[in-house]
């Protein structure tokens, strides 16, 4: 039977389908028809095959039929492991989907080049008030006008409950019901892609969702031996293992197929653990790009221990999230050195080197976890690296949700976005970032009332290791992951997505000069120096054959910078030239003071708190003719 996945329920015409689930301990799988039968029978007992699978061709069920299976003699039914849609949740029945009927517009699309990237990480539930694929499509113009390429869509497997980040997702194939149905997602990403938007999907293959999982009742052999922080494990490695790799790889490859998805994000890749000689990674990695058919298809990994092996041969991922750039761009934002930002100081030094490098931690030793940490990252391009100041997990885990512009002064917010979005890096905004929103993100889920418990003792004892988050009356204040309230307050406010408001004007000033000028994301190792001119101000050099196309980015987090002389080499300008001011985050149109010339006569000067950059100006030498009297006069310092 020619099926498009290995699994699940297939149209193979108008009112027949082709069941095949994987239920190794049961002698017998019965599919129960339970809405959409016209004439025929409402139940069909499955073929039993070899590997512990049940097939079989079902008569009258069509596109919109709903099903389950029973597993054996026992009268309960349950949802389809790889079920295409569960429009009453996850312990419901399944509807069949047909994928073909969707009429897709986006023929000529190809993606978006893997060192072109600008994320941008969006929350369905939460982007509009309404939480669903067709109000988040309204603002796809908006985002693609401000310069944003990607959406990193987070998790939409479908989940128990009413509202959940996304991670806790108990039925892969099927997009939640609570963001609309399979064809509202497949609208939304098709009208992405009319206004050049690629769309990545966030997916998480590393434990179960803990609440109306029913994958176990098919087999315990989907559960691995080892549990990790999140809960039970997928069996990757262990006994009868191939139908669980099987699941998982077909999902991957399933995003990108039915949905015209343009990559994924991994979540936790640490956490997937498997020993097997083609590591699953590396599998689900292939059949994504496989399913691309031509498209440029972008897979991006999570790794808290910073492993840049998974850059390389045999996993090959496009690039990596980069936490070393987050913590010491907050440490430098907001002075906050605790919890997890312990071994971070926030200096030029440290800010120079993620750029410049990538991950900071690279095997020394990181004394928070009391081991080395990281891998070298020597060999990779620094467009395998995605750099944030926020993502969901930052923004809630390290107080009470607030968002960076709550936390720190408009002033030095501007500047650090300016270092985010002028690196080679690929740099990601989270939802709302690029208009200093005031609704903060906080951890929130819906589950039953006992694991409600245990996630608000989980919440607690995660935030005690800031110690000012430890007390007593932080703890009460601490807001709770289950109360509605909680969810409800994370819910953006779109009336302050404007294209006149400073803080977006700034992003899309600077996304429009990383797009427009090629020294910014110069891929080349020798294309970008930097050094320290102060305790708080560093140079940024991005180098180009034709030294007239060289820029300079001139940072200052401090107060402001003026020396009579700077020994630093990257500030000479090319020969007969002088610089010029390019861009400046001290520009009124985004709230600033304005920007004298950093060069005068006889210093250099930098703003308090700001960026700016530089181009060469021919003809304007820094060369002046002095007098007599000024020749000798002292230059203060």
């Amino acid at each position: 039977m020619a099926r498009r996945l290995p699994i699940g329920v297939e149209l193979i015409a108008e009112q027949r389908a082709h069941a095949r689930v994987w239920a190794p301990e049961h002698a017998k799988v019965t599919l129960v028809i339970e809405s959409g039968a016209r004439t025929g029978p409402r139940e069909t007992v499955l073929d039993r095959e070899p590997g512990g699978y049940h097939a079989g061709v079902v008569t009258d069920l069509g596109a919109g039929g709903r099903y389950r299976f029973r597993l054996g003699d026992d009268p309960a039914l349950y949802a389809d492991p790889a079920s295409r849609y569960q429009p009453e949740g996850p312990l419901g029945p399944s509807q069949v989907v047909d994928p073909a009927a969707f009429a897709w517009t986006d023929a000529g699309w190809t993606g978006v080049a893997a060192e072109r990237h600008v994320l941008y990480e969006l929350h369905v539930g939460t982007f509009t008030p309404e939480g669903t694929w067709s109000a988040a499509a309204a603002w796809l113009g908006y985002l693609a006008e401000i310069g944003i390429t990607t959406l990193e869509i987070m998790p939409i497997a479908d989940f128990m409950g009413r509202h959940n980040w996304g991670y806790d997702g108990v039925n892969l194939y099927a997009p939640c019901r609570r963001h609309g149905t399979p064809d509202d997602m497949r609208r939304f990403v098709d009208r992405a892609h009319a206004a050049g938007l690629a769309v990545i999907l966030d997916v998480v293959y590393n434990h179960f969702g803990p609440d109306g999982n029913q994958l176990f009742a098919y087999s315990p052999r989907y559960r691995a031996a080892q549990v990790n922080e999140w809960g039970d494990s997928f069996n990757f490695d262990g006994e009868q293992s191939g139908p669980v790799r099987e699941l998982v790889i077909a999902n991957a490859g399933y995003w990108i197929d039915e949905f015209h998805l343009d990559g994924l994000r991994l979540d936790a890749t640490q956490a997937i653990v498997d020993r097997s000689a083609d590591h699953v990674i590396a599998a689900l990695t292939r059949r994504a790009r496989e399913a691309g058919a031509g498209r440029q298809i972008f897979v991006v990994g999570e790794s808290e221990p910073q492993d840049a092996r998974l850059l390389a041969a045999p996993i090959g991922l496009d690039a990596l999230w980069n936490d070393d750039f987050h913590h010491t761009a907050r440490v430098a934002a907001t002075g906050l050195i605790d919890g997890y930002l312990h071994d971070y100081r926030g200096t030029p030094q440290e800010l120079v080197s993620a750029v410049k490098r990538g991950f900071l931690f690279q095997g020394q030793l990181f004394a928070w976890q009391r081991n080395p940490r990281g891998r070298p990252t020597r060999g990779h391009a620094r467009h395998h690296f995605v750099q944030f100041l926020e993502n969901h997990d930052q923004v809630a885990n390290v107080g009470f949700g607030e968002r960076l512009c709550a936390l720190t002064d408009p002033a030095t917010l501007r500047a650090l976005t300016a270092v985010l979005l002028l690196g080679p890096a690929l740099p990601m905004l989270f939802q709302g970032q690029e208009h200093g929103a005031t609704e903060p993100w906080r951890f929130f889920v819906d589950h039953a009332p006992a694991l409600n418990d245990a996630v608000r003792a989980g919440r607690a004892k995660f935030t005690a290791q800031f110690r000012r988050l430890a007390t007593p009356e932080a703890q009460a204040r601490l807001p709770d992951p289950t109360a509605e309230a909680t969810f409800r307050s994370c819910v953006l406010d779109p009336r302050q997505r404007r294209l006149d408001h400073p803080l977006v004007a700034l992003h899309r000033d600077l996304l429009r000069l990383r797009r427009d000028d090629p020294a910014f994301t110069d891929p080349r190792d020798d294309a970008l120096d930097g050094a320290i001119l102060s305790e708080r101000a560093f140079v940024l050099r991005y180098l180009q054959d034709d030294p007239l196309r060289d820029r300079i980015v001139l940072v200052n987090l401090g107060p402001t910078f003026s020396a009579p002389a700077v020994a630093e080499p990257l500030l000479a300008p090319p020969d007969g030239a002088g610089w010029q001011v390019l861009w400046s985050s001290e520009d009124p149109r985004y709230g600033g003071h304005g920007t004298p010339p950093p060069f005068d006569r006889v210093r250099l000067a930098i703003p308090a708190r700001a960026a700016v950059v530089l181009a060469p100006a021919p003809g304007a030498s820094l060369q002046v003719e002095l007098t007599p009297e000024e020749q000798h006069a002292p230059v203060e310092p």
